[in-house]
């Protein structure tokens, strides 16, 4: 419950039993200095004799950083999110390393890290033992010269010098890119990986950066100051809950265990009104509580989508909702040429469909299958449970692949365009008018994408991964010098590097080792020329926001001092006492005079809140 800032707190030597870093630069002046002084010649021989005394007691001079192959000073943060939280030193001086274990690489002597774990490992002394992975959440400080980490408990490392701190930078991320990919970090490997197409992902520096301006919004309407996050309701949802569709006219709802429950939409957020349609006998895909729920016809209708299995998102048909009368109108099946088949996945033909009473498409996604199903049938005759025993979808149009695409998520643009996620970390561009082939196909980072969503206008699109969000701006500049989006034509060699939307290491190890992102959502909006202006996504007990303004903004302060990829830890969190199922922000109508957002509203299995944004400039 409530809100907070995302947090991270500056390294300082706090603990008297450990030496300043000015006081070891001291002393090991003065040590130099006694070092130069000339000794008498007589001198010298005693000063061996006692030498050698005193290495054959075996007594430990305190080493120093040129001593050390890989210098570092090893930090641990401890007392996570408490008043009491901060870094301690855990060793002065100890050293890095990056070893392979099995494959074809030199084989490491030590035990593997975890059962059957392989590919490079980061070791620092006898404390830190990590495969290289984004599940480590490597974060740069490069003005610091240090970087965190999570590895059982959050860490950071601070080197002595910038080129040892970019060493071990390149170094960590031409292992990840090995352990990814299998293939060694040259850049004639990233190229293969990527393509030439792509070279801003593999270079952001040579990438043009000048696409990200245009896709900002319009003068006239700046990105505000930060702002807090005031929670307006908060009430009971019976439990269970499964899925929260937001309406963008009277209301909206949450589907638990027991049916439906109806929610009043206000501009400070949803608020129950007491009204739960109960699900009634079997519906067309077994007995499962359903996982999915679209609106259509005008916000009058609603349809249900239940998964065949525990666990597994794959349905063979789904319930249409009359929402005025509460019952289950029609039960529909997926099928093609006279074959029942499967889909994962369903949404609306375009951004703003649902709005529309005359609605009677929508589109679905399977592994390998992109379509569009009817709801009429070929005679133009709407099908209802009247007169039919659960009726078949007339599949309107749409591809089946070939094996292999491995579609997980998709979503459309204000004009029907569509975008897909796949589980190699793909995303694929579809144009309105044709499903067979994508327009753009960005080659993704390695992590599967598991949610996505775009903005109105198709500018931007984003991808959900288990540890972090992509964020993708689609426009290019054609050979005549027009400003297109990846969907209505290829982008040629000049696209723009993505950003990368983190939790900071702390924030991430708080979130707790087996919390993954998402649900990735941009703001709702359904107008032309209206910029979407929030990020939300979900990870454990926190729903995560980040300005999308500046995200976008190429001299924002998170990015300074960055390798690679630039990536945005700027953001507020609303953290609730259990995990959250999905967070939404509520259509941009919604918004009010003092607010620059529509609420934000989060469903947890038990409570349903909403919070409003407020125009107040944060004291955090």
């Amino acid at each position: 419950m409530g809100t907070s800032q995302s947090r991270e707190g500056d390294i300082t030597d706090s603990d008297r039993e450990y030496r300043s870093e000015e006081e070891e630069e001291e002393e090991e002046e003065q040590y130099d200095a006694m070092e130069r002084q000339e000794i008498p010649q007589s001198s010298r021989s005693t000063l061996d004799e006692i030498d050698r005394k005193l290495e054959s007691l075996r007594l430990k001079y305190p080493q120093r950083p040129n001593d050390v192959k890989n210098p570092v000073k090893l930090y641990l943060h401890i007392g996570g999110n408490t008043p009491n939280a901060k870094w301690i030193i855990s060793d002065k001086l100890t050293s890095y390393s990056f070893s392979k274990i099995g494959g074809d690489g030199d084989v490491d002597d030590e035990e593997p890290v975890g059962g059957g774990v392989s590919g490079w490992v980061l070791k620092v002394g006898s404390k830190v033992r990590s495969r290289v992975s984004t599940e480590m959440q490597l974060k740069m400080l490069g003005d610091q010269r240090r970087v965190d980490f999570v590895s059982n408990g959050v860490w950071a490392l601070k080197f002595v010098t910038d080129e040892q701190y970019r060493r071990f930078v390149t170094e960590f991320q031409d292992c990840l890119f090995e352990n990814v990919y299998g293939l060694k970090g040259t850049e004639e490997n990233k190229m293969k990986v990527y393509g030439k197409e792509f070279i801003g992902w593999v270079k952001p520096e040579a990438a043009d950066d000048s696409m990200w301006e245009d896709a900002e919004e319009d003068p006239g309407t700046p990105a505000r100051p930060s702002q807090e996050l005031m929670e307006e309701f908060e009430e009971a949802a019976n439990g269970g809950v499964q899925s929260l569709t937001l309406g963008a006219l009277d209301n909206s709802f949450l589907v638990n265990d027991l049916g439906v429950q109806v929610y009043r939409n206000y501009h400070r957020g949803i608020h129950g009104k007491g009204i739960c349609v109960k699900f009634d006998g079997k519906d067309a895909s077994g007995q499962l509580t359903p996982q999915k729920a679209l609106l259509m016809r005008g916000e009058t209708n609603m349809m249900l989508m239940s998964p065949l299995k525990e666990g597994k998102p794959h349905s063979t048909g789904l319930q249409q909702l009359d929402i005025e009368t509460g019952k289950i109108v029609t039960e529909w099946k997926f099928g093609k040429d006279g074959t029942e088949i499967t889909m994962k996945d369903i949404t609306n033909d375009t951004k703003g469909s649902q709005l529309d009473p005359s609605e009677s498409t929508f589109l679905g996604l399977d592994d390998n299958r992109l379509c569009q199903w009817d709801m009429r049938d070929r005679r133009g005759i709407v099908q209802n449970i009247a007169s039919s025993n659960s009726p078949v979808l007339h599949w309107n149009q749409g591809h089946q692949f070939s094996r292999g695409t491995n579609f997980q998520c998709f979503a459309s643009t204000g004009d029907g365009s569509i975008v897909i996620g796949s589980l190699d970390g793909k995303i694929r561009l579809y144009s309105k008018t044709s499903m067979r082939q994508a327009k753009t196909a960005f080659p993704g980072l390695g992590s599967p994408i598991t949610h996505v969503d775009v903005t109105y206008d198709g500018k931007s699109v984003l991808g959900t991964t288990d540890t972090y969000l992509v964020l993708i701006c689609t426009l290019f500049t054609d050979k005549d010098g027009n400003t297109k989006t990846g969907f209505g034509g290829r982008m040629g060699n000049k696209i723009p590097a993505p950003r990368l939307l983190k939790l900071t290491p702390l924030d991430s190890h708080l979130a707790g080792t087996d919390n993954r992102f998402h649900g990735g959502h941009f703001s709702w909006v359904t107008e032309n020329g209206k910029q979407e202006r929030h990020i939300v996504a979900t990870v454990g007990k926190f729903s995560v926001i980040w300005d999308f303004q500046r995200v976008k903004n190429s001299a924002h302060e998170c990015y300074r001092n960055q390798q690679g990829l630039k990536s945005c830890y700027c953001y507020k969190i609303v953290l609730k006492d259990e995990s959250i199922v999905e967070s939404r922000f509520m259509h941009d109508k919604f918004a009010v005079s003092d607010s620059p957002e529509a609420p934000l509203v989060v469903a947890t299995p038990m409570k349903v809140s909403s919070f409003s944004l407020s125009g107040r400039k944060s004291q955090a």
